[in-house]
């Protein structure tokens, strides 16, 4: 089978390449360079580093390393998309739309017209087949499940991606890079925004959004400081401003653009709680859900119980207990007996 393999230059796509190398498959790895910094927006990407390291995965397997571009892609799908969802007040999520406007779509296409029968990728995730439906299943290392990330994946991009370390631990994909002597072994865990690095947000919104002054008013209206922008926090984001009265920091409540007021209180506000979480633009991997399921509101959250209920073109969510800090523009994603779902944009 001819396969190429999304290659970043870490530990768990260098794994991934080097295992299906192992099974005998004609494998090319593919290094996507989907970022540079512009007059406009400038990041901390070290795409130069991660090409030359994914170069050396590559030399070590004896296999080809491809350059692919996809800037024009990634500022469009990606960047624009996050500017515009801080710039409404929205909290989004990029690496979800990095998934599906980047590495499953552009990259997918490209690998066909390479030849290709597969891509494989270094996600903590796994693909099933049953009577021609396919299905996204849950990592074996839970701690490391990227499902979360790739709800959004259509039947044909799941039919066309292998996940080779889906069935592996992150300590036991350590052991195989030193087994198999890649370079790549030990490089630390990427940390940030995808392909843009590890940023301050605000600073990083601030070369495209202007500041807009306004008052930091408690949740009994006390005016107790000035914030720049409404857009540069999240709800349930922790301020830093002390209480008078006593030494504990606020929280952000809500966001009240009529008054450009942030509303601040403590960390168990009860307005940062609710059970009932309307979600739009809903996209189910085989199939609507409806009834009992699980759900996470972010990466990493434990499984919350819930029910899913149709609501006009979108769907209501009732969880079993109260959820905090439940934020516009992120995900609430799906699951049932160890499958994601899919899922939709908070609204």
């Amino acid at each position: 089978m001819k396969i190429v393999v999304a290659m970043s230059g870490g530990v768990d796509s260098s794994v991934a390449a080097a295992l299906l190398v192992r099974e005998g498959h004609e494998v090319i790895g593919a290094f996507m360079k989907n970022w540079t910094d512009t007059k406009d927006v400038q990041g901390v990407c070290d795409w130069k580093n991660d090409k030359r390291d994914a170069q050396r995965v590559a030399a070590k397997l004896g296999i080809p390393l491809v350059v692919l571009d996809f800037q024009k892609e990634y500022r469009t799908g990606v960047v624009d998309y996050m500017f515009r969802e801080y710039r409404a007040g929205r909290t989004p999520n990029p690496d979800v739309v990095c998934n599906t406007t980047v590495k499953f779509g552009p990259f997918l296409k490209t690998a066909k017209k390479l030849g290709a029968d597969k891509i494989a990728t270094g996600h903590y995730a796994r693909v099933a087949t049953r009577a021609g439906v396919c299905y996204l299943l849950r990592a074996k290392d839970e701690n490391k499940d990227q499902t979360y990330f790739l709800h959004q994946l259509s039947q044909d991009q799941l039919a066309h991606t292998l996940f080779p370390i889906g069935n592996y631990t992150k300590p036991q994909v350590r052991a195989l890079a030193r087994k198999f002597g890649l370079p790549t072994a030990e490089h630390a865990e990427s940390m940030g925004v995808c392909f843009i690095g590890e940023i301050n947000m605000k600073d990083f919104l601030k070369q495209k959004i202007k500041p807009k002054l306004g008052k930091i008013v408690t949740t009994t209206g006390d005016v107790v400081g000035e914030h720049d922008g409404l857009m540069y926090y999240t709800i349930g984001q922790r301020h830093g401003l002390m209480q008078k009265s006593a030494p504990k920091p606020f929280y952000v409540v809500a966001k009240d653009f009529k008054k450009n007021e942030l509303v601040v209180g403590s960390e168990n506000d009860p307005r940062l709680f609710t059970r009932e979480i309307a979600v739009g633009d809903v996209h189910w991997i085989a199939g609507a859900c409806a009834g009992k399921a699980d759900v996470r509101f972010r990466h990493r959250q434990e499984l919350q119980r819930c029910m899913v209920k149709k609501q006009g073109k979108n769907i209501m969510v009732v969880c079993s207990k109260r959820q905090r800090a439940i934020t516009p523009g992120q995900f609430a994603v799906f699951y049932k007996n160890g499958a994601c779902l899919g899922g939709g944009v908070i609204q």
